[in-house]
């Protein structure tokens, strides 16, 4: 059993629902990033998903976009982000993903990069920019180093498409809250509610189910946990809070795990 697979059995186990906290490696610097993790991990996250930093990230809204610029003016590269990884996994025993476009991956090579995050203790592997069709290759690669493959499902994600990503998909299923970029909001929509109830009945359980752009309120986390899925994905509020406080350390690590404490209590099982 993955690392991903054994933190939602617990989750499960507890009534529980999953917080997944993503982070931009690197942003402000790579130092900050083993100290920010820390503050996350403290306020209740149970999955560490780390962005590696590009220079033209399409999903990504201002203020990731923002700050993939600060952490690639810092020196952030792939490798960096591996071991970064590892010093978290050596830390903290909580599974850590990366993010990452798939041109970071190809320019490294799909062997060599799934080789190098198994070196760094990456437990699983986002790639929103590959669809399933082109996908055998990394797939492939992933499995043979013991590394989760996830694949985003979108509001408009068909039921036969989404069989598919099933299949193609371990760790959990990312489904996108709603159609567009990242960045935090202050309501979750209605669509978005009636998204994750649909995506949630036709999964019926079979993989996990985490939902993620614009969750940012632990209201929001409750409604994503209420309607059918096991976690919530949080990034641009941490990346917000980050940016808020650059010159004030100590009151950024502070508002993080404050926040990521908010936001866990909003994932207990009603």
């Amino acid at each position: 059993m993955s690392a991903i697979a054994a933190t939602f059995r617990k989750l499960k186990q507890r009534s529980e629902g999953g917080l997944i906290a993503y982070v931009m490696a690197g942003d402000p610097t790579p130092k900050h990033t083993l100290t920010i993790v820390d503050a996350l991990i403290a306020g209740g996250a149970d999955i560490v998903e780390l962005g590696i930093p590009f220079s033209d990230p399409i999903a990504d809204g201002p203020t990731l976009q923002r700050a993939a610029g600060r952490a690639l003016g810092a020196g952030t590269t792939p490798r960096k982000v591996f071991d970064l990884a590892r010093a978290i996994t050596r830390a903290h025993e909580v599974p850590v993903l990366v993010m990452t476009y798939y041109n970071i991956m190809h320019q490294m090579g799909v062997e060599a990069f799934c080789g190098a995050a198994e070196q760094g203790g990456i437990d699983g592997i986002i790639a929103p920019d590959l669809p399933i069709e082109e996908a055998s290759l990394y797939k492939d690669a992933a499995m043979r180093y013991g590394i989760d493959t996830i694949f985003l499902a979108a509001p408009s994600t068909s039921a036969a498409r989404l069989e598919n990503l099933m299949a193609a998909s371990s760790g959990f299923v990312y489904l996108i809250s709603a159609n567009g970029i990242t960045g935090a909001r202050k309501i979750l929509q209605h669509e978005s509610i009636a998204s994750i109830q649909r995506t949630a009945s036709i999964i019926r359980g079979r993989v996990p189910l985490a939902v993620g752009f614009g969750i940012s309120l632990p209201s929001h986390v409750r409604q994503v946990i209420d309607n059918g899925a096991s976690a919530a994905i949080v990034g641009s509020r941490f990346a917000q809070i980050v940016e808020q406080n650059l010159d004030n350390g100590y009151t950024m690590l502070k508002e993080l795990r404050e926040c990521a404490q908010a936001l866990k209590g909003g994932t207990s099982l009603s």
